[in-house]
């Protein structure tokens, strides 16, 4: 159970409801780390669209390169990926 309060997702409004109806569209599901950010709507859809930029905008890096970075720094973390 998260220690951060979160707004339940059956509970959504607005602009938290769109995005995470974008969030299901796109995954099936809302993932934890899209949800944890429920409380600031505004935050969760920059947040989403910086991602989205760093893993699928023009890079040198390929999608793999990008995918394997942050896979290593969630180990190096220890933080689940």
């Amino acid at each position: 159970m998260p220690w951060i309060r979160q707004i339940p997702i059956e509970e959504a409004t607005g602009l938290l409801k769109q995005e995470l109806d974008k969030a299901v569209e796109r995954a099936g599901r809302v993932w934890k780390i899209v949800h944890i950010m429920s409380l600031n709507p505004r935050v969760l859809k920059e947040g989403i669209g910086f991602y989205g930029a760093l893993m699928f905008g023009r890079s040198p890096l390929s999608r793999a390169q990008r995918e394997l970075l942050a896979t290593v720094v969630s180990v190096e973390l220890d933080c689940r990926y």
